[in-house]
């Protein structure tokens, strides 16, 4: 059976590429660190941000339609980040930069040591950034040792 490694990459779709480019750019380029590379591919403008982990693509829309969470598709997107301290610097970063992120918190209903900031792209788009939590790093450390 093969093995899942990560997510290579995710694409979304756009109503305004420009647009989303200059959110994208203050929230993976600048606060993230992410790098970016701009290509074509059958006649569409690709912009693409990525990290050693994956690729995060922005393509046109083909449909002009809003972003609607609680329909069928995606809901949001998670970030993890390796500390709480980091989730409070993204906030902070995100909200002086001019993009409305909520102020980092404790969410003990998620898990007790879940710690994150949410905000949304101009598309409606919502996307989260949290902190590596324990119950995490213990899967990815005792995978084998856990079991089925």
């Amino acid at each position: 059976m093969a093995t899942v490694i990560g997510i290579d990459h995710i694409y979304i779709t756009v109503s305004d590429l420009a647009r989303s480019q200059a959110f994208y750019d203050v929230v993976f380029a600048q606060v993230l660190g992410f790098r970016r590379n701009e290509f074509v591919i059958g006649g569409d403008p690709h912009v693409q941000y990525y990290n050693r982990q994956f690729g995060y693509v922005l393509r046109p829309a083909r449909v002009a339609q809003a972003h609607e969470p609680y329909a069928p598709g995606l809901h949001h997107l998670c970030l993890r980040v390796a500390s709480v301290d980091d989730v409070h610097a993204v906030a902070a970063a995100l909200n002086a930069a001019g993009i409305a992120a909520t102020p980092a918190a404790l969410h003990g209903d998620y898990a007790p040591d879940y710690w994150a900031t949410f905000f949304t792209d101009p598309d409606g788009l919502r996307l989260e950034v949290t902190n590596f939590r324990q119950e995490r790093r213990e899967r990815m450390e005792r995978w084998d040792a856990l079991g089925g």
